[in-house]
């Protein structure tokens, strides 16, 4: 019994041996066919495992890729008139905002020296004076609770103002800002409070030896003319900011017929149109007490002007004279490019290449080379370098100059001067708001209304032989005119090597003034705008074609009371060398 039981345990089941004789033949069978089978080529296994291409053939057939011919149609502004004021409109209903620009022709060039301080301080006061309905903090609540973005600004030839506003607060908002721009109040107490500010501008003008440098030598190049001109405490007395002066200069200036509107934004044209006819309704005529924009008389003795400040960094700008003008001619486009090769590019430039790279004397240096419409310009370099490398700083700047004229530019730096003109054309039409602001200041600046296109076109036909002849023709290191302000103890020489010396007088800032408060004193409202209250009292650009004043890269408009005003999105107001002056914004390259 046990042995039997035993038994039974270790024997499988019948099915069990069944199963596992019909696997063994399967496999069998599975060995069999496999070594029978004739084996497979290597070209099939590589079809069906490919090895990778090598790279070069990768890139041969990227480059043999062909896409059908892209088109750019830029966004074109419909022009209309109203009342003979010109209106440019774009609709553009992207987003539910409208934007309304305002350009008048007239500014501080067209007015004597005694309205300075008062053509000066109008877009400020504009926007932070109040009108005569609401005092400045009402007007400060109802900016604030429209969520408006709003900038009242100047340049020497013009003055511009613009407001931002949702669709569905068009109406309040159109209404608020014609107010601002027609009748203005002139708070007695934020006029005292520009003053104020711009006397302590005035007093911590020597803070910056490159601020102090530029106005001091566009007033050695200009003169007594407004590009020549730098605010005093004398042009600051309270009687230069009185109401009767500041009505002067706003009727004379602010008025349809130096007008020109501009419209973008979630509106249709009729209702575009309608709302300039509403603007102008009952608006008074300009009072006609604008004068003529003088031209200037520039400097053209050479020779050498020195500043002592004792200062770790010596300023050194250096320029003359220059007839070329912007406009369509072969000299002009030249102009542009042989100054992008000589120091308006940057890194890349001949001057920072020697007196950055090769030299180490200076972080950088740049040239510039201003071509007004009208009116002669100026042609020259500058750079910030230690005191005791002065005057090898100067050497170098000359010498580099000078070889824009000894032979034509390398091919290479030709073409990368165009194509950083060429490549960067379709910034001009970033947004419809740009296109607007720049066709209005096409017009303002009597330049036709393809000028952009123009431009390229002409910038494409130069080459080297066009820059050395512009150069040749219209620059001559001998004719420069040299302002050195740095600490003169430590200079690597005697100025008297570089030329003829004038010294100037170290200028004299006044203390801070002890000034009794304001009869009324600001709302909490005025104290939440007072930071870009006080903003207006930033650096100015000169009222015309000399230095830039501070020249930085980089710098942007404030955003509420800048004393140039560029629209939103249409490129902050950017004080670089070579930057033409004189309209409200830049109209073109």
């Amino acid at each position: 019994m046990t042995r039997r039981a035993a038994t039974s345990r270790t024997a499988p089941p019948p099915h069990r041996l069944a199963v596992a004789r019909r696997a063994a033949l399967a496999a069998l069978i599975a060995q069999v066919v496999l070594l029978a089978a004739p084996s497979r080529p290597a070209s099939a296994r590589q079809a069906r495992h490919p090895t990778p291409p090598p790279q070069a053939s990768v890139r041969d057939r990227i480059a043999a890729i062909r896409f059908p011919e892209m088109r750019f149609t830029p966004i074109r502004a419909e022009v209309a008139s109203v009342r003979g004021v010109p209106v440019y409109y774009v609709e553009d209903r992207e987003l539910p905002l409208v934007t309304l620009y305002a350009t008048f022709r007239g500014g501080v060039r067209r007015l004597s020296r005694d309205h300075f301080a008062a053509a000066t301080a109008l877009p400020a006061l504009l926007r932070t004076g109040g009108t005569t309905s609401l005092p400045p903090d009402s007007v400060d609540d109802r900016i604030e609770s429209l969520a408006l973005s709003m900038s009242f600004g100047q340049g020497g030839g013009g003055a511009s103002a613009w407001v931002n506003s949702l669709s569905e607060h068009l109406e309040e908002a159109a209404s608020l800002w014609s107010d601002m721009l027609r009748v203005p109040r002139f708070d007695s107490a934020q006029v005292e409070q520009w003053r104020g500010a711009e006397l302590e501008r005035v007093r911590r003008r020597g803070d910056d030896p490159g601020a102090l440098a530029f106005g001091l030598f566009n007033h050695v190049m200009y003169g007594d003319h407004p590009v020549g001109w730098q605010m005093t405490p004398a042009d600051l007395e309270p009687a230069d900011l009185a109401p009767e002066k500041l009505r002067f200069v706003h009727r004379a200036i602010v008025c349809p017929d130096n007008l020109s509107v501009g419209i973008v934004g979630d509106l249709g044209r009729a209702q575009a149109l309608q709302f300039v006819d509403r603007l102008l309704d009952g608006w008074p005529p300009c009072s006609g007490d604008l004068g003529d924009d003088p031209a200037p008389r520039i400097r053209t003795d050479p020779g050498v002007f020195v500043l002592h400040k004792a200062v770790e960094q010596s300023v050194v700008v250096l320029a003359h004279s220059s007839a070329v003008r912007q406009e369509d001619s072969p000299a002009y486009f030249a102009s542009r490019v042989g100054n992008s090769i000589l120091g308006a590019s940057g890194l890349s430039s001949r001057l920072s290449a020697v007196l950055r790279t090769r030299e180490g004397l200076a972080y950088g240096a740049a040239s510039v080379w201003t071509a007004p419409r009208k009116h002669p310009g100026l042609v020259g370099a500058l750079t910030r370098t230690k005191p005791d490398a002065t005057l090898a700083a100067v050497r170098l700047l000359l010498g580099v100059v000078d070889s824009m004229r000894g032979a034509p530019p390398a091919p290479r730096e030709v073409a990368l001067a165009i194509d950083e003109s060429v490549n960067g054309f379709v910034f001009n039409f970033q947004t419809p708001f740009q296109v607007v602001a720049r066709r209005m200041a096409l017009k303002n600046m009597e330049l036709p209304a393809d000028w952009t296109e123009r431009y390229l076109a002409g910038v494409r036909q130069v080459g080297p032989e066009h820059v050395q002849q512009v150069f040749r023709r219209h620059v001559d290191p001998s004719r420069m005119t040299i302002l050195l302000v740095g600490d003169t103890t430590r200079f690597d020489g005697s100025p008297s090597e570089l030329g003829p010396v004038t010294v100037l007088p170290s200028p004299q800032f006044l203390p801070s003034p002890q000034r009794e408060a304001p009869r009324s004193l600001p709302s909490a409202a005025s104290s939440r705008h007072g930071r870009s209250r006080r903003r207006a009292a930033a650096p100015r650009r000169p009222p015309g074609p000399g230095i830039p004043a501070p020249i930085r890269a980089g710098t942007s408009t404030p955003t509420n009371v800048p004393t140039r005003a560029c629209p939103p999105t249409a490129g902050r107001a950017r004080s670089t060398v070579g930057r033409r002056h004189g309209g409200a914004c830049p109209a073109a390259p």
